[in-house]
């Protein structure tokens, strides 16, 4: 296994003349493949209709996977834009020589901060008068055009111009002389329901108005178009337009597998912990805090230097399992903050220092983030945005 570290420093004598070099996987670890990330982005993209370019959505540190590995191996795949939630977020991918467009999702409405975003030659998201007369007044002050997106809201009911009011502010916008609009977008909000095909459900109801908003206005030929995420993409090429924003797809998981169940994606993460001790306990031993757990027999326990300060969701406590040699093994006892206990009774190879599968694929045994989502009552992308930076991101090939 090839590893490579990411940009966190990992030698602790650069700390006050302290000596040593810490192993990334001596406790616990994510490990990142980036061909896998490549491969979803090149299948994605050939599921796309003529000339519609993919945006890979790397906010949240890449969906905890390391936004800088995966902008790499999703431009390497064909992604032609990438998007990020903050604007520390896309200056960070500007500090790491990456200079393709990045558009800013969240809103950035303060003078201070679109200067800072013009200056980094980043595209922010629009979504009233006010900010476009401040980006065009910026644009005025340095003789060059500010590159924008505008959004418009079609039913999330969070950021976005008034759909109803969306043609008469766009005539105005188009009058300001130091403003290029680069981007027309909206956001779906149940595109990973079961009904999204349904004529009447509200996928499809936000696709109708923002059809009919985009007829009553003059869009240039170089102002791009785009509405679909992962699961709207997958829905079908009238969703497709000039561009979709993918994320969860491309780190490989399928929001509509009840409905498209042919994709052949390929996971991205695979969580790992190091065994920190062994012990054996009689029957009748309570584990852990609160003692949920009670041993029913003689039980030989693996501890994991791994918790839930570092994103296991406690509420996961007694209801996984983790892989050792293509073999699962129940977690038991509460999870607590820097530890979590494994009954290995049956194990005759699982020492202090093995290396136990939290998430992903061993053989025939898989653990997927969708699996703990079920388990949580959550959604799996939860589940990867709550991994800690205390875990060390590996990149393997």
């Amino acid at each position: 296994m090839q590893i490579r570290l990411n940009n966190q420093d990992n030698h602790l004598d650069s700390y006050m003349g302290i000596e040593g070099i810490l192993d990334p996987t001596q406790r616990s670890w994510i490990e990142v493949d980036g061909n896998a990330i490549e491969s979803n982005v090149k299948q994605l993209i050939a599921m796309l209709k003529k000339n519609c370019q993919l945006m890979a959505v790397v906010k949240a540190d890449g969906y905890g996977h390391d936004a800088k590995f995966v902008s790499e191996y999703a431009i390497k795949g064909g992604a032609s834009q990438l998007g990020v939630a903050t604007l520390k977020e896309g200056i960070k991918l500007r500090s790491f020589g990456i200079n393709i467009p990045i558009l800013v999702l969240g809103n950035i409405y303060r003078n201070e901060e679109l200067l800072i975003c013009f200056k980094n030659d980043l595209m922010p998201t629009i979504s009233s008068i006010s900010e476009c007369l401040i980006c065009n007044n910026i644009g005025k002050k340095y003789g060059k055009k500010f590159n924008i997106h505008l959004k418009v809201d079609t039913g999330m009911s969070r950021l976005g111009f008034q759909s109803d009011q969306f043609v008469d502010d766009f005539a105005k916008i188009k009058s300001f002389e130091n403003i290029l609009i680069k981007g027309i977008y909206s956001h779906l909000s149940t595109a990973d329901e079961d009904d999204a095909l349904d004529a009447n459900s509200n996928t499809q109801l936000q696709m109708n108005k923002f059809k009919i908003l985009l007829k009553k206005i003059n869009i240039e030929k170089d102002i791009q178009i785009h509405l679909a995420n992962s699961a709207g993409m997958l829905l079908g090429s009238n969703f497709h337009f000039d561009m979709v924003r993918i994320g969860l797809s491309i780190y490989g998981y399928n929001p509509l597998k009840k409905i498209i169940d042919n994709l052949s994606l390929k996971p991205a993460l695979y969580l790992k912990a190091k065994v920190a001790f062994v012990r054996t306990i009689r029957k009748g031993v309570g584990v852990s805090y609160g003692k949920k757990f009670v041993s029913n027999r003689e039980t030989k326990l693996a501890i994991l230097s791994i918790g839930y300060a570092d994103g296991i969701l406690r509420n996961l406590s007694g209801k996984i399992n983790v892989i050792h040699n293509k073999k699962l093994y129940p977690q038991v006892g509460s999870i607590t903050m820097d530890q979590m206990i494994v009954d290995i009774t049956d194990s005759r190879d699982i020492v202090v220092g093995s290396t136990m599968l939290l998430l992903g694929s061993d053989g025939n045994k898989t653990i997927s983030p969708v699996d703990w989502a079920e388990q949580s009552n959550t959604i799996p992308w939860e589940i990867l945005c709550s991994f800690k930076n205390r875990l060390p991101r590996v990149q393997v090939n």
